[in-house]
């Protein structure tokens, strides 16, 4: 069918509602805005034709005439069917225009009025489709939307490639989504204009996924769902949907360690193969589907003496893929594995796992396949089961400890020991630390809603409170209750106390309640002989007293380290190695620091603990953001960033940490967007600590973009917030020098000196080096604006030394800035050091700020003048180089290529060129060699 400029998409099919596709739909967007054409492709529900829409939505509104067709496979043996669609509408304007030869062929092949064939017609045909696509282009551009291009009928796809090989500079686009399996995807290219860009979709990351099912309404379901749901899709949108509402309408979860129920759509979609597989062949795939690792050994094992046969029979009509190496037999695609598991009764089923349940090799999969093969209680499979789940914590697998408990609990009778009850709360600890915070709060809640146990009970509480993370104004209404259940018992009352620990700082944002909280859950824990809550309240008194400066600080950090020690606390992100880590990089020992926390989180890797695993890459990237590794600091904020949103663990932390990345080393854009979200779910969260992080993440940003109105407001938040919180350790935020610096570029030049004056006595109090030396930074800065430049620069060169004796290397590169700054007679060379330092750091913000400051110090201080007749200009002429020019060019002199130049200057090769081409109209030459020779003129006696 023909649109006009009218054309309309609905709302969902806008690029907003492309979810994972952002460079590629980038790329396309470029490709059809430089005049091109695009070919997407990729397998069936991968999400081509959203793509397609979405793109077509956005060129329609350039292109005058829209021509689009949606060929089917049961209509494509129809001759020109697809060119009816596409010129059907069109016929008329464009008919008067055509050669009567073309035009006779044209509407008799459209109209079926009289017979046209290409056998017939052929050249008449093929001129005709290239005559009215160019009539048509005469008028304005056109797009030409083909989806599912896979099925055009034979003769309208050759009649589109002939023509599409002879368009050249006319204007029609072309946008085609057609199925392909592999990179199959040359034969569609004929169809399309020779210089077509063609782009493969893959499959979606679980946090895409996430997203996905989100915005289709799929907002209940828990994160280890979703990651099951990505698991068997593949990565495929139309799967994981398909999965999702098969899901939402089966009134029974499938049990623990089963596959999720598949749709009938999606069998028959993915099943239709197997009726070509003999009926022992099939029941050898059902044995692979229900292990986890499956291989011909394991097959044999399970009594499928055929096995190979059997899966080089199924491999052979593309159910399996071909492993060349290794043993494992691995099906096309994980769908194929669930549907054939969905479609067995459930008799075969348990046949299956019975018999898996002595074939595999390994403990956990011999008592996972046993329950599974088991129906109703029995308690030798729930102890089997309970064993396998204590192996599974121990190999860092805490997921599927959760997943075994679950299964025991369901095994167990009433009267077991431990209870049923018992197990699931271990599997809500479990699922806690595999980050699975949805699965622990369901389990909970469960657990709370039959037993009477007390125990049990202040344990669900417990596990109801952490999963709110830091939203605990949420869940403020449980303490008397957890209260109440713990009656007198200390060691329930320490647990309940320790919470109520976290509840006066993110709820209350009162640390000194906090601290007298944390010190009593740790005296209720000694009494009862609880040593692990003893550690962990002692741990985050010291927290406490770090963050409020308090002079007990290091003590409580000894008594949180004393033997004897609880192997689950010293590895945990509130435990007492993560309370020494912030004191050591609040102490300026950035080097023990990073081997502290670094040795944390190849710890908590190992053993599977996800929410601490966030938590120490944050911790990382903090590490390297003060040593000024500014490109490294970015990767691990944004693993972390990733991380959380994939787990709900910490968002805002991370967050905020990432913001300050993206500030240092990143795309300011980037990092105020992240600040300001920051900003709001701390505010949503009534979490007080995190308020202050985020504005202090915001105020930077808008510091570092040069809103600095924007960033006094928002630090004197920070000041406010902190005030009321008691926190008075400088080293905490590290916002006061940013604040400082604000205020002087704003003029509020006195409540700059006593912000610097109460921080300064602080810093000295808590012996704060490097919080000393970025306030001398911006003192210096405001003794320049009251006139006292000497002072200023002498007080900025010791901040300079300072700073890189401590070894924060960014905060060095902006004295050295600053430096440059103040001494306006220096020339553009006056911002080399800083530029030097910066690039060292990968800072790229600030080394756009000192490239921006340098072409404007060259712009004032030399005149414009027409460069010189017949030859380069003067040999002063490199002097009026902007800094990034003359680093260039003097790359250049050394023979290095632009590539090499981009490297090393941490550039792209565009960049290199567009500098390149400034020097030579600066300096009135042609080419690199003219550079070469200038600079030789220059060596010369």
């Amino acid at each position: 069918m023909t649109v006009r400029r009218d054309f309309k998409e609905p709302a969902g099919c806008r690029s907003e509602q492309v979810i994972g596709r952002t460079e590629l739909f980038t790329a396309a967007r470029e490709q059809l805005g430089r005049g091109g054409s695009v070919l997407l492709h990729g397998p069936a529900g991968i999400g081509k034709s959203t793509v397609l829409r979405a793109l077509a939505a956005e060129y329609g509104q350039e292109a005058r005439t829209v021509l689009r067709c949606s060929p089917t496979e049961s209509e494509s043996h129809l001759p020109f069917l697809a060119l009816a669609d596409l010129l059907g509408l069109v016929l008329d304007e464009v008919s008067e225009r055509l050669p009567a030869a073309q035009r006779t062929a044209l509407e008799a092949a459209l109209t079926g009025r009289g017979e046209s064939t290409l056998q017939r017609d052929g050249l008449a045909l093929r001129l005709a489709v290239l005559s009215a696509l160019r009539a048509l282009a005469d008028a304005g551009p056109v797009l030409v939307v083909a989806d599912d291009a896979q099925w055009l009928d034979p003769a309208s796809a050759e009649l589109l490639g002939f023509a599409a090989r002879r368009l050249g500079e006319t204007p029609v686009r072309m946008l085609w989504a057609v199925r392909t399996e592999g990179e199959e995807y040359d034969r569609h290219l004929r169809a399309s204009p020779p210089d077509t860009l063609a782009i493969r979709l893959g499959p979606l990351s679980r946090a895409q996924m996430s997203v996905l099912l989100d915005r289709r309404g799929y907002t209940g379901l828990p994160r280890s769902t979703v990651r099951d749901i990505h698991r068997t899709s593949g990565g495929n949108a139309l799967f994981a949907l398909e999965l999702s509402r098969a899901l939402a309408e089966n009134a029974t979860a499938p049990r623990p360690g089963e596959p999720l129920p598949v749709p009938t759509s999606l069998r028959a979609l993915v099943l239709n193969r197997l009726e070509m597989l003999s009926e022992e062949a099939r029941r050898t795939l059902l044995v692979a589907s229900a292990g986890a690792r499956p291989t011909l050994a394991l097959l044999h094992a399970a009594g499928r003496a055929n096995a190979e046969a059997e899966t080089a029979q199924a491999a052979a009509l593309g159910l399996l893929a071909t492993e060349p190496e290794g043993p494992a037999v691995r099906f096309a695609h994980p769908m194929i594995s669930a549907a054939l598991y969905a479609e067995a009764p459930a008799q075969e089923r348990r046949a299956v796992h019975s018999a898996l349940s002595t074939a595999a090799s390994d403990p956990i999969e011999r008592a996972r396949h046993l329950a599974l093969a088991t129906n109703g209680t029995d308690p030798e499979v729930a102890a089997r089961l309970a064993e396998a789940a204590a192996l599974a914590r121990d190999r860092g697998a805490p997921s599927v400890a959760a997943q075994l408990c679950l299964l025991a609990a369901r095994h167990t009778p009433v009267d077991g020991d431990p209870s049923p009850d018992a197990l699931r709360l271990q599997a809500t600890e479990d699922a806690i630390t595999a980050g699975e915070l949805d699965l622990a709060r369901d389990i909970a809640r469960e657990v709370l809603s039959r037993t009477s146990v007390p125990a049990e009970r202040v344990r669900a509480w417990i596990a109801v409170i952490e999963t709110a993370g830091h939203a605990m104004s949420e869940v403020d209404a449980i303490f008397p209750q957890a209260l109440a259940d713990a009656g007198d018992d200390p060691r329930l009352l320490a647990l309940v106390h320790y919470q109520l620990t976290w509840r006066a700082v993110l709820v209350k944002g009162d640390f000194d309640e906090a601290r007298e909280e944390a010190a009593y859950a740790a005296e209720l824990a000694a009494r009862a002989g609880a040593r692990y809550t003893e550690l962990m309240a002692l741990a985050f008194q010291a927290q406490i007293e770090t963050l409020m400066g308090h002079p007990d600080a290091p003590a409580t950090i000894k008594r949180a380290l004393e033997e004897p020690q609880d192997p689950r606390v010293a590895c945990h992100h509130n435990g007492a190695g993560y309370s020494r880590f912030r004191w050591l990089i609040m102490s300026d020992q950035l080097p023990e620091a990073r081997a502290a926390v670094t040795g944390l989180l190849r710890e908590v890797r190992r053993h599977g603990w996800v929410e601490s695993e966030v938590h120490f890459l944050r911790g990382v990237a903090e590490t390297e953001l003060h040593s000024g590794q500014c490109g490294r600091a970015l990767d691990l904020a944004r693993e972390s960033l990733r991380l959380a949103r994939d787990t709900g663990i910490g968002e805002v932390a991370s967050a905020v940490l990432t913001s300050l990345a993206e500030a240092a080393g990143g795309q300011v854009d980037r990092a105020l967007t992240l600040a300001r979200e920051a900003v709001e779910h701390a505010e949503e969260d009534g979490d007080q600590m995190y308020v202050s992080r985020a504005l202090a993440a915001l105020g930077h940003a808008e510091l570092v973009a040069g809103d600095l109105p924007a960033a006094v407001r928002s630090l004197r938040r920070v000041r406010e917030v902190e005030q009321g919180l008691g926190i008075t350790d400088p080293a905490r935020g590290r916002w006061h020098a940013d604040l400082a610096e604000a205020l002087v570029g704003t003029g509020e030049l006195t409540e700059a000196q006593d912000l610097i004056d109460v921080t300064r006595e602080q810093a000295l109090r808590l012996d704060r080096d490097s919080v000393l030396a970025v306030l001398d930074r911006a003192e210096a800065l405001l003794r320049a604006a009251r006139g006292d430049r000497r002072a200023a620069i002498s007080q900025l060169t010791a901040a300079q030394d300072r700073l890189a004796a401590l070894g924060y290397g960014l905060e060095g590169a902006r004295a050295a800035f600053a430096l440059a700054r103040l001494r306006p007679d220096a020339g553009p060379t006056a911002y080399d050091e800083a530029a030097r330092l910066f690039r060292r750091c990968r800072a790229l913000p600030w080394l756009r700020q000192v490239e921006a400051a340098a072409a404007e110090r060259t712009a004032a201080a030399v005149p414009p003048q027409a460069p010189a007749q017949g030859g380069p200009a003067g040999l002063d002429g490199l002097d009026g180089l902007a800094s990034m020019e003359r680093q260039v060019a003097g790359l250049v002199m050394e023979g290095a290529t632009n590539r090499e130049i981009a490297a090393r200057l941490f550039i792209s090769v565009k960049t290199v060129e567009a500098t390149l081409t400034r020097v030579y109209r600066k300096l009135g030459i042609r080419s690199r060699v003219d550079i070469v020779r200038l600079a030789a003129g220059r060596r010369a006696p």
